[in-house]
């Protein structure tokens, strides 16, 4: 427990001015108390270039180019100058730390964007007496009064509190709801008193946030094996050199000793240990110290891609795409499990009132409205909200008529919320509520005549059919997720006592009888979000009773919440049904395309949802997940795991057998589709396997504990799940949508992606490979969580099957060129010890070492990496099956690295053996020698650069003037630097460093110089379009199909037509369930929140018709009813691509 006493200050007995008082705060011992600053960066201005350094040298590949560094100051082994390695090395680092730099300086000016990181915020000590204010500077007054607080000590619960406060010689109990969380910010009042309890780190929100996992794609998993793997070639190839020096020595060493004389008799031993060292030097290059800048810049230039594609911005609300990280992009072109929540992701998240039931009547639930139809007339109440749209004019007509049933529908719905009125001009509105269901009500009743006007902590006014009236609020019974119904007890003004209930079908039918579990069904087919309403007049006697035990209850320290569930479980009996209300929330735009294409590119989706199965099963017809020939479901359920498991198992059984006679019949594996849903106890829901032949159905209404989950049953679900088509989780808590996620990667060893709007959604969304945040109407959390970000779901087709895969494609590109480059640059020297006496002499000039991956080829593997695509964005998406061969890793690979390493052996060989005997005993025109050594090695160099260039031009398929100028541009920089370097100038500057001093202006006049040149180019790109070309001929791949019908169409896209449209029979659309965050009640009756009271008015006849808003503060904050209409469409919008593509059927596809 910690203890906070303000003994200590009894001398400030007097408010100071925040100005004045910061000093005497800042000279207050630090070990006594905690100040509220936090750090959300990685470095300071301090401890930046050790830390960084640190980081860095934790790689493999600088660590040794560290340590090679070393052997090169050793004048016994070194045959390479020491800026061969020091310039690569320090460069790379440079670059890698401006990097990390710029990240952390991004990543801690967006957290502050969210934190409210001022002097006063950062001086606000633990134990403190402040009173804070709403105003913009913050004018607060600190004071340090007496009294104590014992409360438990920090920790990241968010549900619960526990403390006591004493004060003037009375203890006050601490709970949850008197707690005020770091970030948030005062509502409805101009000021209020507050004890600082947690600061800084110790904040809640800092407790829950946790270190996050540094997440790496399965080419940096890979490339660090091929690293490994590297090193050990590199120690094989020179242990191979060494006793290769060895036998050299022994063999022909002394008829050198004239002028190479032996320091003892073991010089062969030791002149074989220096020359292995030396050779480690010499044939460093195999490792590439420039891959992991590279690759570093080809990922930033593809986040920048992402981030700059219009395609991808939504101008309704002025939101870009983003790149919040930079490390991942390649593994977008690798999806194979899409994890989705669905309110707020692939629903709009804004509510609709769109049908109810009162008394066992329906309205606008038989009639199919649409924009057509005219809409209900409301001018006969000044206060409707003109953006309110009803289409069945019964239900007015019944308000009207003053139908009793009718108008206690409507009252309760006008009395029993937690809803916030503010008025600040006569007759305009504004709804402040925590969750949309609650707005969307609470205007709803306000548009039929039951107008909610103000409350105070003990009263609720409403004007009802015009007249003002005004109910005392007893008591709040309020929403939280175990009870899911919310309840009021007012006394109207004729003194009649009610409770007012209402919450999730489910709930209130334990309650009362089942009279509407008919209709509250058909709603759920409906896909709509239910809700049902019960009242009960209560015995004024009782009520004094139980409101006395109730505040006995509420000051108990101990077992408090459950004693509070008990008293309300009690008056909660024998309620009455009034009806039941449906809330539509729309599905966003281009939801069902992008499934339908998604499902196209052989990408798994799991809709993990918090609703019920009927709900749960209509949200994946609306979105295109199941579809109508899965007509047929069978559901397995059970209580226990035991239960569970015989039920998996007797299902896979089944499937076997399905599938058994799907290949007697012919059928082919993709005659058939499947589905799943599941509860938290697993519910799965197989659809119709076949056209012929449907399962039996079978559908559990019985929620248990999440008994697929756990470790003696989830392989069992698993291989259940993975045999369907789509699976819907329904019921799932966030703790819940991780542990599925989990258990995929654990198992399935393929790359998922999870993606979400809410805080509940931030679990999954750091849980996947790839975390992608929906910036909507539930606040920041999921996109500060996430690597990638937008405002709808639609983009996510254009995130994966356009930049996802053009990301991948570019990576496995650059890799196999670079590896194969540099393998071919070091395997000739190998070959060339061999004609050198293994002496560790280098074939090339020590500058054309420094410069060859610096400098020559460079910018052209870097034009690729970021400029080359195979097929533009709309034959990416003519063409979804594209994306498949990311998903198998054909592009790079293990087999793939082996073939490169090959390749580069059999090139080396022809770049060394063909020069050297194109000048075998080779003399000039004018008769003069040109076989000498720095002859041969500015051919063997230059027929390198020619070769790899070339080589470079097959790999590339998209050819851009950027592209052209890097390659022209590295070769005519390669002869301008080797002329310049080997000219007589930079020899007489300094001899030591430039020797070549005459070669490439004798050298490169010869024309036998460039027909070698010609020749082993030749003969190292013909192996490469033999084998090309008989592949493409012999078994060609989607690319090489796609690619040769953009060729026929001379790389024209189709032009648009009209979109097939999806073929959907059912009138289902999506489902949903009663969805609430925790409630306002004791803040409501606490007279905490109050500002000024509203503007009244007794009837209509006196305020005109205005508009409302409406801000709800919880979980979907941002709804607004009275904002822009649902069925506007904005101008200037541009057309996804999702609406100008076509799927084009193609047999030889």
């Amino acid at each position: 427990m910690r203890r906070y006493s303000c003994s200590l200050l009894e001398k400030v007995n007097m408010c100071i001015r925040l100005e004045e008082s910061l000093h005497f705060l800042e000279t207050l011992n630090p070990l006594y108390f905690s100040t509220n600053a936090i750090k959300t960066s990685k470095y300071n201005p301090f401890t930046f270039l050790p830390l960084n350094l640190f980081e860095q040298f934790q790689r493999i590949a600088n660590a040794y180019f560290l340590f090679l560094l070393v052997l090169q100051v050793i004048p016994q082994i070194s045959s390479l100058s020491w800026f061969t390695t020091v310039v690569p090395l320090v460069l790379v680092l440079t670059v890698t730390a401006l990097k990390d730099a710029t990240d952390d300086i991004q990543h801690k000016d967006t957290n502050s964007s969210f934190t409210h990181e001022n002097k006063w915020y950062k001086t606000c000590f633990n134990g403190l007496f402040v009173i804070l204010s709403t105003t913009s500077n913050l004018p607060c007054y600190l004071s340090l009064p007496q009294g104590e607080v014992l409360c438990e000590p920090p920790n990241n619960r968010l549900d619960r509190f526990t403390g006591t406060l004493t004060y003037a010689g009375q203890k006050y109990p601490l709970d949850n709801e008197k707690i005020l969380l770091r970030g948030c910010t005062l509502r409805n009042t101009e000021w209020c008193f507050g004890l600082v309890l947690f600061g800084g780190p110790e904040t809640k929100l800092m407790q829950n946030c946790g270190k996050t996992t540094f997440k790496r794609t399965s080419i940096d998993r890979l490339m660090n094996f091929l690293v490994i793997c590297i090193f050990a070639f590199l120690a094989f190839m020179c242990i191979i050199l060494a006793i290769g020096n060895y036998c050299w020595e022994l063999n022909q060493g002394s008829q050198f000793i004239v002028f190479l004389p032996r320091q003892d008799d073991n010089a062969a031993g030791f002149s074989a240990f220096l020359t292995f060292w030396s050779y480690v030097i010499i044939l460093n290059t195999v490792v590439p110290i420039s891959l992991y800048v590279s690759v570093e810049i080809i990922r930033l230039g593809n986040s920048f891609y992402i981030e700059w594609d219009r395609k991808m911005y939504y101008a309704r609300k002025d939101t870009p795409a983003e790149a919040r990280t930079t490390t991942l992009n390649e593994e977008l072109g690798q999806i194979k499990y899409i994890f989705s929540d669905k309110t707020g992701t692939l629903t709009q998240n804004i509510m609709i009132f769109n049908k109810c039931s009162i008394n066992g009547k329906s309205y606008a639930s038989e009639t199919n409205f649409n924009k057509h139809t005219e809409t209900v007339d409301f001018s006969f109440n000044p206060l409707a909200d003109p953006r309110f749209m009803f289409h069945d004019h019964a239900l007015v007509e019944a308000v009207k008529l003053e139908n009793p049933e009718v108008h206690a529908f409507f009252r309760l719905l006008a009395l029993c919320h937690t809803v916030m009125a503010e008025e600040k001009k006569e007759g305009e509105i504004f709804y402040q509520a925590q969750s949309p269901d609650e707005g969307a009500l609470v205007t709803a009743a306000r548009n039929f005549g039951f107008v909610f006007r103000s409350r105070t902590p003990d009263s609720v006014s409403i004007v009802e059919m015009g007249q003002q009236r005004s109910y005392e609020l007893l008591a709040i019974l309020d929403f939280n997720n175990v009870r899911k119904r919310m309840s009021v007890i007012v006394r109207s003004p004729e003194g009649k006592l009610s409770l007012y209930c209402k919450g999730a079908d489910t709930i209130i039918y334990e309650r009362l009888h089942q009279s509407c579990s008919k209709l509250m069904d058909e709603f759920a087919g409906d896909g709509l979000r239910t809700l049902a309403l019960a009242y009960k007049d209560l015995d004024e006697e009782y009520f004094n009773q139980w409101k006395q035990r109730h505040h006995e209850a509420s000051t108990e320290m101990d077992d408090r919440e459950s004693k509070l569930d008990q008293l309300y479980e009690e008056i909660e009996k024998d309620l009455l049904l009034l009806g039941a209300t449906a809330i539509e929330d729309k599905l966003q735009d281009g939801v069902p395309q992008t499934i339908e294409q998604l499902s196209k590119a052989d990408i798994k989706i799991w809709v993990l949802t918090g609703d019920k199965q009927e709900t749960a099963e209509n949200i994946g017809y609306s979105c295109n997940l199941l579809r109508e020939e899965m007509t047929d479901v069978f559901v397995v359920s059970g209580n226990s795991s035991d239960d569970v498991r015989q039920e998996l198992r007797s299902e896979e059984v089944l499937f076997v057998i399905i599938q058994i006679m799907t290949e007697q019949l012919s059928f082919s594996h993709a005659g058939y589709e499947t589905s799943l849903c599941f509860h938290p106890c697993f519910i799965p829901l197989w659809t119709k396997l076949l056209n012929s032949q449907p399962l039996h159905s079978f559908i559990s209404p019985t929620l248990s504990q999440a008994h697929a989950l756990e470790r003696s049953t989830e392989l069992e679900f698993l291989k259940t799940a993975c045999m369907c088509k789509a699976v819907i989780c329904c019921r799932v808590t966030p703790l819940q949508k991780a542990q599925v996620v989990e258990l995929v990667k654990k198992y399935k060893q393929a790359v998922t992606l999870a993606i979400g709007d809410g805080a509940n959604d931030v679990s999954m969304i750091k849980a996947a490979h790839i975390g992608v945040g929906i910036s909507g109407q539930e606040g920041m959390q999921a996109v500060l969580s996430s690597d990638y970000s937008f405002a709808q779901f639609r983009f996510l087709e254009r995130l994966l099957l356009v930049h996802g895969r053009w990301s991948y494609l570019r990576m496995c590109k650059f890799l196999r060129y670079f590896f194969y480059k540099n393998f071919t640059f070091t395997f000739v020297h190998f070959w060339y010890a061999f004609f050198c006496g293994f002496s560790a002499q280098t074939v090339y000039d020590e500058w054309f070492i420094t410069l060859y991956n610096l400098m020559y080829t460079a910018l052209p593997v870097l034009g690729m990496s970021l400029f080359d695509q195979d097929v533009n964005d709309v034959w990416s998406f003519q063409h979804p099956q594209l994306y498949v061969p990311g998903q198998l890793n054909l592009y790079f690979s293990k087999k793939a690295f082996f073939k490169c390493a090959l390749h580069s052996g059999y090139s080396s060989m022809v770049l060394f053996f063909i020069p050297y005997a194109a000048m075998y005993d080779t003399v000039r025109d004018d008769g003069k020698d040109v076989a000498d050594y720095q002859s041969f090695a500015l051919l063997t160099q230059t027929c390198l650069l020619f070769a790899v260039s070339i080589q470079l031009g097959f790999e590339m398929s998209y050819w851009t003037a950027v592209n052209t100028f890097f390659v022209l541009g590295s070769l005519a920089m390669y002869f301008v630097v080797t002329f310049t370097m080997y000219s007589n100038g930079m020899f007489l500057t300094l001899p030591s460093a430039f020797p070549f001093i005459g070669t490439a202006r004798n050298s490169l006049n010869q024309p036998n110089i460039w027909l070698t040149i010609l020749l082993t180019s030749i003969l190292c790109v013909l192996p490469v379009v033999t084998y090309r070309f008989l592949l493409i001929q012999l078994c060609p791949s989607i690319n090489d199909k796609v690619m040769f019908k953009v060729r026929q169409a001379k790389a024209a896209p189709p032009p648009p037509t009209r979109r097939t449209r999806i073929r959907r029979t059912s009138s289902r659309r999506s489902g949903y369930a009663f969805s609430h965050a925790q409630g306002y009640g004791d803040l409501v009756t606490s007279g905490r929140f109050l500002r000024r009271p509203a503007v009244r008015s007794s009837g209509f006849t006196h305020v005109g018709r205005t508009t409302t808003g409406f801000s709800p503060m919880g979980r979907s904050a941002g709804y607004s009813p009275t904002g822009r209409p649902q069925t506007a469409k904005v101008p200037d919008v541009e057309v996804t691509s999702l609406q100008m593509y076509r799927t084009i059927k193609d047999p030889a596809l």
